[in-house]
């Protein structure tokens, strides 16, 4: 594990991703536009720094990715009802988070689609867990690329952001180990962001 740690290309690509996405969080007004802009850098580093991996069939990334995402996201609601239900203290986060960060204009979700969805699974998965695997076991890679996919969203200064997105990685981390294709958890990953903002929002 610790050959991790010589990894030039792993550590550069992490001090990138951090400096982008700290970036991204500071101005709500400019948001959209940094967070493709970060999300298109972050798909060209990982394309050159490492293959993109789909093993795959076309029928079987969109048939695992559709049900995939309806699966987590399943599991997100009924995480958002038992906190509805109990009415916990974290309702007013999950509003504000909707408030500052859902897309609202109909290029907010095309480069949520085109760029945003395909950029996060490509390099949180395709590059960085991809690499960590090279070093470490199939299960420490999944939990350490998902601290680290989980750790960029800190920026946002909203904890639940950060632990939705910790939750979000072990699910496709696990998916992408399993099936060993960024296609298919971009379906997933797409499927989901369907749900939470188009389909059935917590809101």
């Amino acid at each position: 594990m610790k050959n991790i740690a010589a990894d030039v290309r792993f550590i550069g690509g992490l001090f990138i991703a951090h400096l982008l996405m700290y970036f991204t969080f500071q101005d709500k007004s400019i948001f959209w536009y940094i967070f493709s802009a970060a999300l298109l850098f972050l798909i060209s580093y990982s394309i050159i720094m490492e293959e993109v991996e789909d093993k795959a069939s076309f029928g079987t990334f969109i048939a695992y990715g559709a049900l995939s995402g309806v699966l987590l996201y399943g599991v997100f609601w009924l995480g958002y009802s038992l906190i509805n239900l109990l009415n916990l203290p974290f309702l007013d986060q999950v509003d504000k988070l909707y408030g500052r960060f859902s897309p609202s204009l109909l290029w907010h979700y095309i480069v949520l689609i085109l760029i945003i969805i395909p950029g996060e699974e490509i390099f949180w998965r395709g590059f960085v867990q991809k690499r960590l695997m090279k070093h470490a076991n199939v299960t420490l890679s999944i939990v350490l690329s998902s601290i680290l996919y989980a750790s960029v969203h800190l920026y946002s200064g909203y904890w639940m952001l950060a632990f939705a997105a910790f939750i979000a990685g072990l699910f496709w981390g696990w998916l992408f180990a399993w099936k060993r294709s960024i296609p298919l958890v971009i379906v997933s990953h797409l499927i989901f962001d369907l749900f939470m903002f188009v389909i059935l929002p917590f809101k």
